[in-house]
């Protein structure tokens, strides 16, 4: 028991809130054992898991997805680099277009955001008679990896 964390220290540790550890444990993304107390406790190993659920989260990835590709991990061991190396290769792709669709809005920021609104002289040469409204709601000619709702996963 000596080489395990408490639930406080993996939250001042890690930066999630003891809630979040909680429930990351129920939906299975954590896995923790219990003191005869009733205590949960975590093996360090789990520090890791949290900045891989952190990394992954801020790129997008859904917790179901993230918890894909941590039953993919070993048990009964630390994951390795190559381990890691391996899980974050198949959202590479995500994140070349998550780059390339802030570049676009980067330099388009000072002109249009893509929105339809019409509240710029220039929207008429882009969206005249507000158009692109019929393509449904949002901001329709933003690039699709900035036009995701929160619904999913952005």
């Amino acid at each position: 028991m000596t080489d395990l964390l408490t639930i406080g220290d993996v939250a001042h540790r890690s930066g999630f809130p003891q809630s979040a550890l909680r429930y990351y444990e129920r939906e299975g993304l954590l896995r923790t054992t219990r003191t005869s107390g009733g205590q949960r406790r975590y093996e360090r190993s789990v520090l890791r898991r949290l900045a891989f659920i952190r990394a992954a989260r801020t790129i997008g990835v859904g917790l179901e997805e993230v918890r894909d590709a941590l039953d993919e991990l070993p048990e009964g061991r630390t994951p390795t680099k190559a381990d890691w190396s391996r899980l974050s290769k198949k959202w590479r792709g995500r994140l070349d277009e998550q780059i390339q669709a802030l570049v676009a809005l980067r330099d388009g920021l000072d002109s249009c955001i893509g929105c339809g609104c019409l509240s710029l002289k220039r929207c008429r040469l882009y969206n005249p008679e507000d158009r692109v409204s019929e393509l449904g709601p949002g901001a329709r000619l933003l690039p699709p990896m900035l036009r995701r709702t929160p619904a999913e996963g952005v």
